[in-house]
């Protein structure tokens, strides 16, 4: 079974050491659990899948299910005896594994992207909760960083926080890529025209110039030392602050993302777990993601993350990992409203281009950088239209 290293370190040691012995002495059957680096599984898939060869299972991510459907095993069977065993599924489960009405993976949990906040800060600009509007929150922005406590929010090339903000802006204004036929282009929209207008002042009224080329980590070191006030991102400031910052930690809340004049929206970000469809014995495979996935197993390895993964079983709504960290609580919320790149369309190829070509992105960093309104919009249907018709 491949995976990728995980932010927890204790979550991939729990397997090793845990639910691979209790596996093989119940069955028998030894599991090997091969870790990846960070970065590396989307490689090891794509060999493994192209090759017939390697791994029998592996975690995937966003839309791998679809890029190599051909490549997983269908488990719609035991996708149904999960949701049936463990309160049903989340609806963003199947937005990221179910291709063509067949589940190609199981999904395990969401590493979702919220706003990461300075409760004492906030509190000296006069807020003693997170802003509820994007509007409230460019309020709030305008005075933080005249008190020297601007935000900071990723505007350049790197792979989740990003993404992890702008589509979730995008989407909360009423705009959107493409309709939900995966076919017509719409991003030239007025509603477009009013999110990047927003998302332009956001920018040069509450950050700083070199947001323009942040990527992943920038936000997380700006906000460890200090230099900026609210961020979107991943549970892992808190982590990082309260192992190596215990004081910061103490004032670091989280939230959901702002509503917009469309309601609220976030993104999903998916640890799923497939089978390759050349492993010599499927069934074993299903048999011991079945396993894997039963409460007992499923729960203590969660528990372990202590609610990095939000699992998409409405059975662990109100499991006691969620009471060890009320702050991550809006994590768990947050399913109900995240969707993939490219929503509302299915899964397509285009969708994976247009993300890899950073096209929503550069759209709203563009605008950021003093093109205007008109010319970026005009750039992303240009790029979409190119996308689509080749998809």
């Amino acid at each position: 079974m491949l995976h990728e290293s995980s932010f927890v370190p204790p979550y991939d040691a729990f397997f090793k050491n845990k639910l691979a012995s209790a596996y093989e002495k119940a069955t028998g059957i030894k599991v090997n659990y091969e870790v990846v680096s960070v970065g590396s599984l989307l490689t090891r898939v794509t060999t493994a899948a192209e090759n017939a060869t390697g791994a029998d299972l592996t975690a995937i991510g966003f839309n791998w299910a679809f890029l190599f459907d051909q490549k997983f095993v269908d488990v719609s069977d035991i996708a149904a005896e999960i949701g049936k065993e463990s309160g049903g599924w989340y609806e963003s489960a199947q937005e990221s594994v179910v291709v063509n009405g067949k589940w190609k993976a199981i999904p395990f949990g969401n590493i979702g992207q919220l706003m990461n906040w300075r409760t004492d800060w906030f509190k000296e600009a006069g807020y003693t909760k997170f802003p509820d509007t994007w509007n409230e929150l460019l309020e709030a922005g305008i005075k933080l960083k005249k008190a020297g406590h601007p935000f900071g929010f990723e505007l350049g090339h790197g792979f989740g926080d990003n993404h992890g903000w702008l589509y979730p802006l995008l989407w909360s204004y009423g705009a959107r890529e493409v309709e939900a036929d995966g076919k017509t282009i719409v991003i030239d929209s007025d509603e477009t025209a009013r999110a990047i207008d927003f998302c332009r002042r956001f920018f040069k009224e509450t950050m700083f110039e070199d947001c323009l080329g942040w990527t992943d980590v920038n936000n997380n070191k700006a906000f460890l030392s200090g230099q900026i006030s609210c961020t979107n991102n991943a549970e892992s400031i808190l982590w990082g602050a309260k192992r190596d910052f215990p004081d910061m930690a103490k004032v670091i809340d989280q939230s959901e993302n702002p509503k917009g004049p469309k309601g609220r929206f976030h993104m999903l970000n998916p640890l799923c777990h497939a089978i390759f469809t050349h492993t010599k014995d499927q069934k074993a495979a299903k048999d011991f993601l079945r396993w894997l996935m039963a409460p007992p197993q499923c729960s203590a390895w969660l528990d372990v993350a202590v609610t990095y993964y939000q699992p998409f079983l409405h059975v662990y709504d109100d499991a006691p990992m969620w009471k060890v960290e009320p702050r991550n609580l809006p994590y768990r919320d947050a399913l109900k409203t995240s969707h993939l790149p490219g929503w509302p369309a299915p899964l397509s190829r285009a969708q994976s281009e247009s993300v890899a070509k950073y096209v929503v992105v550069d759209m709203f960093a563009k605008a950021c950088a003093g093109k205007s309104t008109k010319e970026v919009i005009a750039d992303a249907q240009a790029q979409l239209k190119q996308i689509y018709k080749a998809g």
